[in-house]
């Protein structure tokens, strides 16, 4: 549902310039699903063609991979997942390049991007990883934004198994800082914010696991090291059980949560704000928001998939590139 969803958000903005990459057939097919005016669809070639659009326009980027027929609803094979692999890079180059201020994407499908072999795909677990190393950002952070609450993660694709080990304090500490500056970026002064325990009940002081005692406590204190020389000014508490840490947060007696793997975080991000929480990518040298849910191919074709979500990203990503230009 990617491409309905793209349009119709694109369609509901006001007051920036959006520029769609992909499939122009599917995207006008898109647009007549989600009843958008063909002519608001405009083909752009650069940035004065883009700089020049007609409120209310929207630009199909002219250097799009373009499938070979178009896909059938709901059913993606290997060319349709190097396509969307290609879509991911060629808008990441338009704003790395100062074409376009701030990328937002769409749901993409992991499992047709890495099994499509497509150079590069084989590696695919998401855009976060696939941006940090095409970008070669130093360090980067997932986290998701809404109204009711900011969180980022520690850990992301990474199975549960594998997540105590992957916890450490240099990784506490990048989720937190990045944290405190998206906050700061959000207009929060001296953000609040909450480093969520990975064991039940805080690992009750050891008896549940010890990740709080030797992880998560160090890297607290790094993260405030870190803070105090590069800001902004934070309070940073915890380790907080997680339970506890997200309720303070959706009351409003804190301004984030650091959790410690994905569905920690996930699952109170989407039972508060889903539809509307934007997932974020925190280090990169660009701006990247995206929508918070996945490709739901069961709605492709519909023309009632929620846009919402990707109204929110591009909202989002608008405000986060303001303030990185000031």
């Amino acid at each position: 549902m990617g491409p309905e969803v793209a349009v119709a958000g694109a369609a509901s903005v006001e007051g920036a310039r959006c520029v769609l990459v992909g499939d122009e057939a599917i995207t006008r097919r898109a647009a007549r699903l989600v009843r958008v005016a063909a002519r608001r669809l405009v083909v752009v070639d650069g940035r004065a063609a883009i700089e020049e659009l007609a409120p209310g326009a929207i630009g199909l980027w002219a250097g799009s991979a373009r499938l070979s027929r178009p896909s059938a609803f709901g059913r993606p094979e290997a060319e349709d997942g190097a396509a969307q692999l290609a879509w991911i890079d060629a808008a990441t180059d338009l704003v790395r390049e100062g074409v376009a201020a701030a990328l937002v994407t769409g749901p993409a499908s992991k499992h047709a991007i890495a099994t499509s072999g497509a150079p590069g795909s084989a590696d695919f677990l998401g855009h976060t990883e696939h941006l940090g190393r095409r970008l070669r950002a130093r360090e980067v952070t997932m986290a998701f934004a809404s109204g009711k609450l900011v969180t980022a993660l520690v850990t992301t694709h990474v199975p549960l198994r594998e997540v105590p080990d992957a916890v450490s304090p240099r990784e506490v500490a990048r989720a937190a800082v990045w944290l405190a500056r998206l906050l700061g970026d959000l207009g929060r002064e001296r953000p609040r914010v909450a480093v969520a325990a990975l064991n039940p009940h805080a690992g009750e002081g050891g008896l549940l696991g010890d990740e709080e005692q030797v992880r998560i406590t160090p890297g607290i204190r790094l993260a405030a090291r870190r803070l105090s020389r590069s800001g902004p000014a934070a309070e940073l508490t915890g380790p907080v059980g997680a339970e506890t840490a997200f309720r303070l947060a959706a009351r409003g007696a804190l301004d984030g949560v650091v959790a410690m793997y994905h569905d920690q975080a996930t699952i109170p991000s989407k039972l508060l704000g889903f539809g509307e929480a934007v997932n974020v990518t925190l280090g990169l040298p660009i701006v990247r928001t995206s929508v918070d849910h996945g490709t739901a191919y069961d709605l492709a074709g519909t023309g009632r998939a929620d846009p919402r979500g990707m109204r929110e990203a591009i909202v989002l990503a608008a405000q986060l590139a303001a303030a990185r230009a000031r």
